[in-house]
């Protein structure tokens, strides 16, 4: 089992209390999304999401998912000004989480994208295990292309799209 980096202060030792302190807020959660299912990797593209974040929170949540060892940034090579945004494997672990919140709130609310749905309730485990070819595929590309500093985990992965 790997080593734990020392946890900040949290209210509890609950483990369900470290998720939300860590992933309890909207916006987080909707930027993991659109990573793993979007193939999104600029805060550009965090922008133009289809639920608007506004440029504050925006730098706020990706400072804190940074923090949290949930993603990393590397210099975009064509324009070093510009980060690069990557799951790292701790954030890709929220893969079969955020897979259960899709089909819980399909379940119980009236959704769109019910291609993803039917894809995810069709063969729940295939899904997943198509991310994760995804995520290694990506990974390999990435290693080839970026070769700058790294923050958090130099182990640098994500998803490619996979919505219609």
């Amino acid at each position: 089992m790997p080593k734990k980096k020392a946890s900040p202060k949290w209210r509890s030792g609950c483990p369900l209390n470290a998720s939300v302190e860590i992933l309890g807020d909207r916006w987080s959660l909707l930027i993991i999304r659109d990573m793993m299912l979007r193939g999104f990797r600029t805060y550009k593209e965090f922008l133009e999401s289809y639920e608007k974040i506004a440029t504050n929170i925006l730098a706020d949540r990706l400072r804190k998912l940074i923090a949290h060892g949930i993603i990393t940034t590397e210099r975009d090579p064509s324009d070093g000004r510009k980060l690069i945004y990557s799951l790292t494997p701790k954030g890709i672990d929220l893969a079969p989480v955020l897979t259960e919140m899709v089909l819980w709130a399909a379940g119980h609310e009236h959704t769109d994208n019910q291609a993803l749905v039917r894809q995810i309730q069709k063969d729940k485990e295939q899904f997943l295990a198509a991310v994760r070819q995804r995520l290694t595929e990506t990974r390999q590309t990435i290693g080839n292309k970026f070769r700058g500093p790294t923050r958090t985990s130099p182990d640098v992965r994500r998803v490619g799209p996979a919505l219609p």
